[in-house]
């Protein structure tokens, strides 16, 4: 990834309706979201709301797609991957160790709540 790139990416989150969007987009993967849901959940204008979607579809962080007569935004979990690994790509110098808690953070946000594991 391009520092360009990253620093486009890091912008369009740096608004918070945009973060708002952008995370809520990432609870409902891998469905996605129509833009007037998104706008009712967030309680925002769907005019406002398309604004910060442009925003974030520019940053290649939210992509779209026409579903009948809605537009059904998905957050972009690769470039996401692709912006984080940038800012950690050299945070230790090589020694693992100093990156472990990130890495363990990481890896518990998105393991399996109990009750699916119970299943």
């Amino acid at each position: 990834m391009e520092t360009e790139d990253a620093m486009l990416a890091l912008a369009a989150l740096s608004q918070s309706t945009r973060l708002e969007a952008f995370r809520t987009l990432v609870k409902h993967e891998p469905d996605g979201l129509a833009a007037g849901d998104l706008a009712r959940l967030l309680e925002v204008p769907q005019n406002t709301l398309s604004a910060h979607l442009s925003i974030l579809t520019r940053a290649r962080l939210v992509t779209s797609a026409r579903q009948s007569r809605s537009i059904i935004y998905r957050a972009n979990l690769t470039e996401f991957r692709d912006v984080a690994v940038f800012l950690l790509q050299d945070c230790c110098g090589g020694r693992p160790e100093v990156c472990e808690p990130v890495v363990q953070t990481l890896q518990s946000c998105c393991s399996p709540r109990r009750a699916e594991r119970a299943r």
